[in-house]
């Protein structure tokens, strides 16, 4: 079902970014190999099972933190951005990996969700490296300068703009820049043929993926991690 932009709600269908293409003896063999989260994200994906109820399962799975993380430092990101906070998992992965100079912007439409991630982002001490938008995604992204800026992008939110997204966010990401883009397998789902009786947010990833794989202003690699991750190069 979809959702207006970038909801940080609750919805039909929206599925957790856990791995739904491998046994569960191989998801806990490479959990195992992956680098733990620490106390402070344990902390944070507990707080948000009990404080959002249905809506947990919006926040990326730990070792997708990691992997922002890993890549943020791999790549010396100074500015990132992200489409689709929820309670800061991502957000404070990617901060924390910047140098004391990084900074991110995030947009996202819930208050009441992004003040969760706030809270983390001082316990940590990033607060200063986060600015906060609130407000339809499209609407912010249109508002910043044209030019490329962006190192890192991040985009894990309704799935009905995706494409409305990433058109907003290649112009303005720097030659060697890296967009992540969740959810692109949607629990196998992309895979059903489209009719007229497929939901909305289906359809729409079905349409984003072949948007991306045609776009000769990326190379990009999907990946069958967590619920599906597509990594694109800026050219």
């Amino acid at each position: 079902m979809g959702v207006p932009d970038v909801c940080a709600a609750a919805t039909v269908g929206r599925m957790a970014s856990r791995n739904t293409f491998l046994p569960d003896d191989l998801i806990g063999y490479t959990t195992a190999h992956t680098t733990a989260p620490d106390d402070l994200v344990r902390s944070l994906a507990e707080r948000t099972r009990a404080e959002t109820g249905g809506a947990a399962g919006m926040q990326v799975a730990p070792e997708q933190a990691t992997l922002l993380a890993l890549f943020t430092r791999l790549t010396g990101a100074r500015r990132a951005i992200e489409v689709g906070t929820f309670t800061g998992l991502s957000s404070l992965s990617v901060a924390r990996a910047m140098p004391a100079d990084g900074r991110i912007l995030c947009l996202d439409v819930s208050a009441e969700f992004t003040a969760i991630a706030q809270e983390f982002w001082a316990k940590a001490g990033v607060q200063d490296k986060v600015e906060l938008r609130l407000g339809p995604a499209l609407e912010t992204l249109a508002t910043l300068p044209q030019e490329p800026t962006y190192d890192v992008a991040f985009i894990d939110a309704d799935k009905v703009n995706y494409a409305g997204y990433w058109d907003a966010i290649v112009p303005r990401m720097l030659p060697g820049g890296l967009i992540l883009v969740d959810n692109v397998l949607w629990a196998g789902r992309v895979l059903e043929p489209v009719t007229d009786t497929t939901d909305v947010d289906t359809a729409a990833l079905v349409a984003f993926n072949e948007h991306v794989i045609a776009d000769e202003r990326v190379d990009s690699v999907m990946l069958a991690f967590a619920d599906g991750l597509t990594m694109a190069r800026k050219r």
